[in-house]
């Protein structure tokens, strides 16, 4: 049968699914509750942009509240490994067991298919050239780009060498691992045997179709409730790959079909999936968060239409360069453009925006979750530019220049 669900009930799902039930930041943020939450999430996406603090930091700071940055670069880095780097919802930190679940996705690159244009040259005709850096790497031990192409900053921060190139289809073929990133945000690579668990590698590979079906039903866990569209976006799956597993997947009871009361499309309820008693409670949302990053299914939920303005020249954007959504008690209420300026430490509060529903009291509880934020990135005070309005706050210093707009694919980028 078709469950009926009111748009709040859908909402109140997601957000319990996605770890905002109340009472979520009670007690110390220790290094298993950690590794539970990207656990709950199934990863996090990795991003360049470092205007406030890279990506795959905020989903937990949001959930978890403040907690020691370096535990979440020891998760990454520690051995045995129980997190690999891959191409997930883009370029992702997963559970290292995630990895035979993509395999197909490496057979595919290697094969050539389902890679950027760019690097669809080294599975072909200059696949030797790959090869050899590969070798390389297998006498030599761990690579970055930079070790074997000069520095990059020399060459412009967008502009990839061939031997980038190669190193990246050797990555999304599976044929090198990531062992971790440098300070540069710069991958290093490394064979597979010597980056990931042996159990891990020795794990049999799932057929496409299996794969996929688990896949989907770790998106429909980690969502609660989504449409067909939604549940393929989470790993970045095409229609063709998640039509069957989606059908095999109700079939086998794992999804409830459901239809959400003002959604035009079907959705598809996890059978784990539960309502909170309440939603209380404050967080600023990365872009990257994956409550937020597939943008139809946040105006579905949330009534809130949000657009990452980066790619956008600095004279047309309507909210600001990096914007972070409000949640407070469930809804979407506000925006904040912000900047860490490092040099004098100080978060720096470019724009506010309320929405037109924001109930009274937004204001202050946004200023105490900004300064909450302050605090766990170890910056000493909040200010607001000039161009903010009415916050409350001192007025920054000049200090950095907006950041320029930036090349779309700079998440890949700078990998």
């Amino acid at each position: 049968m078709t469950a009926d669900l009111s748009a709040s009930e859908a909402r109140r799902i997601a957000l319990v699914a996605q770890g905002f039930a109340a009472g979520r930041r009670a007690g110390p943020v220790s290094a298993a509750r950690m590794r539970n939450e990207i656990g709950r999430l199934g990863l996090l996406q990795i991003d360049s942009v470092n205007v406030l603090v890279r990506a795959q930091y905020l989903p937990l700071f949001s959930r978890l509240g403040p907690y020691e940055r370096g535990l979440l670069d020891a998760l990454a880095a520690d051995r045995p490994k129980r997190f690999f780097e891959y191409w997930g919802h883009e370029a992702s930190l997963l559970p290292v067991d995630h990895h035979p679940l993509l395999r197909w996705r490496m057979a595919r690159a290697l094969a050539g298919r389902g890679l950027w244009r760019r690097l669809e040259p080294f599975a072909g005709d200059r696949r030797g050239e790959a090869e050899a850096l590969l070798a390389r790497i297998e006498t030599e031990g761990p690579l970055a780009a930079s070790d074997v192409a000069g520095n990059r900053a020399s060459q412009g921060m967008w502009v990839w060498s061939a031997a980038k190139h190669a190193l990246e289809w050797l990555f999304w073929a599976g044929l090198v691992a990531s062992t971790h990133r440098r300070g540069s945000f710069e991958r290093v690579y490394d064979l597979p045997d010597r980056v990931l668990p042996r159990a891990v590698l020795a794990h049999p590979t799932p057929s496409g179709i299996d794969a996929r079906r688990e896949l989907i039903a770790r998106a429909a866990r980690a969502l609660g409730i989504a449409t067909a569209q939604d549940l393929r976006d989470y790993y970045r799956l095409a229609p063709a790959d998640a039509h069957l597993p989606i059908a095999q997947l109700v079939e086998d009871g794992t999804l409830v079909p459901a239809r959400v009361r003002g959604w035009p499309q079907p959705a598809y309820r996890h059978r784990e999936a539960r309502l909170g008693r309440r939603l209380d409670g404050a967080a600023l949302l990365s872009p990257f968060d994956p409550l937020i990053w597939h943008r139809p299914r946040t105006e579905r939920l949330f009534g809130f239409r949000y657009r990452l303005e980066i790619y956008t020249p600095a004279h047309q954007r309507e909210h600001g360069y990096y914007v972070l959504p409000f949640l407070m008690d469930g809804a979407l209420v506000a925006r904040v453009d912000l900047k860490a300026n490092r040099r004098i430490g100080v978060l720096v509060v470019q724009r506010v925006h309320l929405e037109p529903d924001a109930p009274p009291g937004t204001m202050d509880r946004l200023l105490g979750e900004l300064r909450l934020m302050a605090a766990w990135l170890d910056l000493a005070s909040l200010a607001a530019a000039p161009a903010a309005g009415a916050t409350g706050l001192p007025i920054a210093a000049a200090g950095e220049p907006d950041p320029p707009s930036i090349e779309p694919g700079a998440n890949e980028a700078s990998g």
